[in-house]
């Protein structure tokens, strides 16, 4: 739930999960205005599906879909939108959760991360996911992961959101901070024994 300003963590209570429309929910990482450009382009496209009135309404895979042109056309117009996004639903049924990212780059799967989590968490996901994961043990799961993100970024912050998509709707936490434990050895002092340390 980080902002930053340059190099400043400035903002510490940043929501950067999003509904949209009546199956699909989004989440950003990169920059916030992108994002609040990217949630202008999906109201719009909401609300031109919602006005056909025809009893139908999109889903994830086609926001998904949409999303991946929106971020290669700006992209090759060298304009990109600077965000990695994730989006999951459900949708008669069928569940669905797909990333894409700044340069259109997309697939979907049973677990997706952005940035630092595609190299830290992902591995973490593939060790410990199964299909039948309750929701508590999703959520678990989720915190162990982002507890790894924490410990190796210096500009993290301990604050996150947890989201849960249902046929029924959209529930989004409010913001919680993770429990952390920081009295390790090797943080207390993490040069003791280092050749050419003092």
């Amino acid at each position: 739930m980080g902002g930053s300003y340059g190099s400043t963590l400035r903002y510490k209570s940043v929501e950067r999960l999003k509904p949209v429309g009546k199956h699909s929910l989004i989440g950003a990482s990169g920059e916030i205005s992108d994002f609040q450009e990217i949630m202008r382009y999906l109201d719009d496209l909401i609300l031109s599906d919602n006005m056909w009135d025809d009893g139908n309404s999109l889903g994830p895979k086609e926001v998904h879909n949409y999303l991946t042109r929106v971020m290669y056309n700006r992209r090759n117009k060298f304009n990109p939108l600077w965000n990695s996004l994730v989006l999951g639903g459900v949708k008669n049924g069928q569940k669905y959760l797909g990333t894409v990212s700044m340069i259109g780059v997309h697939y979907e799967d049973n677990h997706v991360a952005t940035g630092f989590g595609n190299h830290l968490a992902r591995p973490l996901l593939r060790d410990e996911w199964r299909e039948n994961l309750t929701f508590e043990e999703g959520v678990i799961l989720l915190e162990k992961c982002m507890r790894v993100l924490l410990y190796r970024d210096r500009s993290a912050v301990n604050k996150l959101q947890i989201a849960k998509i249902t046929e029924e709707g959209v529930t989004i936490s409010p913001p919680y901070s993770l429990k952390t434990f920081w009295n390790f050895s090797a943080f207390e002092n993490p040069t003791h024994g280092a050749e050419g340390s003092w």
